[in-house]
């Protein structure tokens, strides 16, 4: 399995006293991320290519995999691996699975779930993760009239604490009511400049006309996504990290307003992850319409324990039937 470092990174260039040889800096190997990113757009062009074969000397006509993305820097997660997350807040049974059972059958459903998709794609490592609702929307508007609550540091750290026991990763999920990224994102950035703990943003809860969360369905622009994607650049820059994961929540068109305007950046790799639930059907044409027709650089996928069994649903989808959509999903979360 994957495994995480979770010391902190070393300043670039750095010597010892005993004048040691400089250590090589890492380098992305852009032949293995094309090949990849072939594979992964799941139109069936990699059937006759090499892994030292690069996407330029292969004709693609569909819009995945994206043109206008940059490569990654060094150490980039994506597209190598798949993340398989636990999603949910400790204070709430209802949120998703990290408040529905204790910490270690939580991690035991996690094990056991991530195991699955290796199995269903053993070409792809599987990394576990701990996505935990950092700040949460509300439905009354709290002391200051933003309807959100930010989570206590200690209960961000039982997240890390429980990624560190399957050697995975953290993702830091804000929705942040009537208040903005600008003013939330920056005061997570104890635990952002963490080489393991990712971000994701979710426009459902983004009331930008004032009203109360979960009245009517929220909305980010790029210029929101932007703004988030930079500060996690300025990061990776000041802290020596590998590239930031940047995830954002969709399943209506509305929901993330001119796509063609986020920019991907080689500090950050971004996920566009649709996370409506229903029957299978319904979920895969959500998928094929409002996601795989708008690329931004990287897909995910979510699976809903619970609400993908409301009736008329009487089953949910299976990791073999979500890696046949195009492009493939790299981040799969489930609540």
């Amino acid at each position: 399995m994957f495994q995480i470092d979770y010391s902190s990174a070393a300043a670039a260039g750095e010597t010892t006293a005993t004048s040691t040889p400089l250590k090589p800096l890492p380098t992305l190997d852009k032949a293995a991320y094309d090949y990849k990113m072939l594979k992964i757009a799941n139109y069936g062009t990699t059937t006759s290519i090499s892994a030292s074969s690069t996407a330029s000397t292969t004709p693609i006509v569909h819009p995945w995999p994206v043109k206008t993305a940059p490569y990654p820097n060094a150490e980039a997660i994506l597209p190598f691996n798949r993340i398989v997350a636990y999603y949910g807040n400790f204070y709430s049974t209802g949120m998703g699975v990290l408040g529905e059972y204790p910490p270690e059958e939580v991690l035991q459903r996690l094990r056991a779930a991530a195991a699955q998709w290796q199995a269903a794609d053993p070409s792809t490592p599987v990394i576990p993760a701990i996505d935990y609702i950092a700040v949460t929307a509300q439905a009354s508007a709290g002391a200051d009239g933003k309807y959100r609550a930010r989570m206590p540091d200690s209960q961000i750290q039982k997240a890390l604490d429980m990624a560190a026991e399957v050697h995975g990763l953290v993702v830091l999920d804000v929705q942040v009511g009537l208040s903005n990224v600008q003013t939330e994102i920056p005061l997570l950035e104890q635990f952002l400049k963490l080489p393991n703990v990712e971000l994701a943003i979710d426009p459902e809860f983004s009331m930008k006309n004032g009203g109360r969360p979960g009245t009517v369905i929220g909305t980010f622009d790029a210029t929101d996504i932007n703004y988030t994607a930079n500060y996690l650049a300025s990061l990776v820059k000041q802290y020596n990290l590998p590239p930031k994961i940047l995830v954002v929540h969709r399943f209506t068109e509305d929901m993330v307003t001119h796509y063609k305007r986020i920019t991907p950046l080689p500090e950050v790799e971004i996920v566009m992850d649709m996370d409506g639930w229903g029957f299978p059907a319904k979920k895969i044409n959500t998928y094929n319409a409002v996601i795989a027709p708008e690329p931004v650089q990287f897909t995910g996928f979510k699976l809903f324990y619970r609400a993908d069994l409301r009736a008329p649903s009487t089953r949910m989808l299976t990791p073999a039937e979500v890696l046949k959509l195009k492009p493939q999903p790299v981040f799969i979360q489930y609540q």
